[in-house]
């Protein structure tokens, strides 16, 4: 791992209405637009969808590091994320984030390990850890 700190840049091209075009140096550009809830098309990611999959991605790779550094193998894990947007003290703002993790361990592995991994991903992604937004985890843990 590089030292810290690390930068990161992303660059948006848009116009006074149409799809945003979210891009970084070396990967795909990612078209952006309002949700349908608030009066979008809904056939683009949105802010409120980016920022879910944020929080998914950082916790399926934070768990990475914290199995290898546990020397704890999973099989596979699979994700659902739901986050609620409110009105609170005048502010459109995610109330809540629940994740949905269904991690499949290998047989003999100890689920009650495998759960203190799930918890401790979601404290030490840094994307959850940036956010004032609660997050709930309700892992389901699966062996095979």
């Amino acid at each position: 791992m590089k030292p810290f700190p690390h930068e990161y840049d992303v660059h948006l091209t848009g116009g006074s209405s149409g799809y945003a075009v979210l891009s970084t140096h070396g990967v795909p550009d990612l078209r952006a637009e309002a949700p349908a809830d608030f009066d979008g098309p809904g056939d683009a990611w949105s802010p409120e969808h980016l920022l879910l999959a944020a929080v998914q991605a950082c916790f399926l790779l934070t768990l990475r590091s914290i199995a290898r550094a546990s020397h704890v193998d999973f099989i596979s894990l699979d994700v659902d994320t739901s986050g609620t947007v409110d009105r609170q003290e005048g502010v459109t703002r995610f109330t809540e984030i629940v994740l949905r993790p269904r991690l499949v361990i290998a047989r003999g592995t100890d689920p009650e390990r495998a759960l203190r991994m799930l918890d401790k991903s979601e404290k030490h992604c840094l994307v959850s850890a940036s956010l004032s937004t609660p997050i709930r985890v309700e892992p389901e843990i699966t062996e095979r």
